[in-house]
């Protein structure tokens, strides 16, 4: 660990959810002094050399003073919202005002202003508030996380969406959190990166069934579905049409090969080599 880092304050966000919590235990094991900030605190796990405060990314106030004396922080993505952006820029301007000096961003793969996956838009939105704040930053773009592949399955055992034929690339949560603990532990290495934090491999959605059910036994299928055709089947939950559309837009981004990227990111950034599909589900 370098010197600078072994006295500093990081502030965590997310300690509550699977990857935020990932880190923080991490950065425990490491001996690191670290702020969970959180919106629960009765949620926060116990651990030592870590302090919780309680924030919500949309009160700048409360931000800004969880975020004070902090000189790196994680800033895992607010819960998907139609204000999602206008929290992470709330959240962005309290950190500077905290005069935080490393901000480390939880984005997506295949991030921009134009991609088929509606959320990732939302993160492409992020980095470019955060490259205009002045902070020092560093953005790790996940792929979809191989962790929760078991949940594309339906009740019947159908995994169903309008990927055709397209790969994506997933990546295990704890592969994440490797890196991001490397990058937390270091960040100054590491300024004004970008690193797109992939799995071994680019797999279709029915490489993908026929995985889960060769390791966990459940019989599991794909049926490539129409784009209209997904629309009608998640009626049922009658969820917003933002959240549908993102829904949707998952399968339709992989089908457009905007997830299918390999990259050697986190192996150069964990030290180990990216984790199989296969691994990740047999625990």
């Amino acid at each position: 660990m370098a010197e600078q880092s072994r006295n500093a304050v990081i502030a965590v966000t997310g300690a509550t959810g699977r990857l935020g919590g990932r880190v923080a235990r991490r950065l425990a094991e490491r001996g690191v002094t670290q702020r969970l900030v959180v919106r629960d605190p009765a949620r926060a796990p116990e651990l030592p050399g870590a302090s919780v405060v309680t924030a919500s990314f949309e009160d700048w106030a409360a931000v800004r003073e969880a975020l004070r004396g902090a000189e790196t922080v994680l800033m895992v993505s607010a819960a998907e919202s139609p204000e999602r952006v206008e929290h992470h820029r709330s959240f962005v301007d309290a950190a500077v005002d905290a005069e935080v000096r490393h901000l480390v961003y939880i984005s997506f793969y295949g991030a921009a202003a134009d991609a088929t996956f509606t959320l990732a838009r939302d993160h492409y939105a992020t980095e470019s508030y955060i490259r205009t704040s002045g902070l020092a930053h560093t953005f790790l773009r996940d792929n979809l996380y191989a962790d929760f592949a078991p949940f594309f399955r339906g009740q019947d055992g159908v995994i169903r969406g309008p990927a055709g034929n397209g790969k994506v690339s997933l990546v295990a949560l704890d592969d994440i959190a490797d890196a991001a603990t490397a990058v937390l532990l270091d960040p100054h290495a590491h300024g004004g990166e970008t690193y797109d934090m992939t799995g071994p491999e680019a797999l279709t959605l029915a490489e993908v069934a026929e995985t889960i059910q060769r390791v966990t036994g459940q019989p599991t299928t794909y049926h490539a579905e129409t784009v209209e055709e997904a629309y009608r089947s998640r009626e049922v939950y009658r969820a917003p049409d933002w959240q549908v559309d993102a829904w949707v837009s998952t399968y339709t981004a992989i089908a457009a090969s905007e997830m299918a990227g390999v990259t050697d990111h986190v192996e150069r950034l964990a030290g180990h080599p990216a984790t199989p599909l296969a691994t990740v589900l047999a625990g």
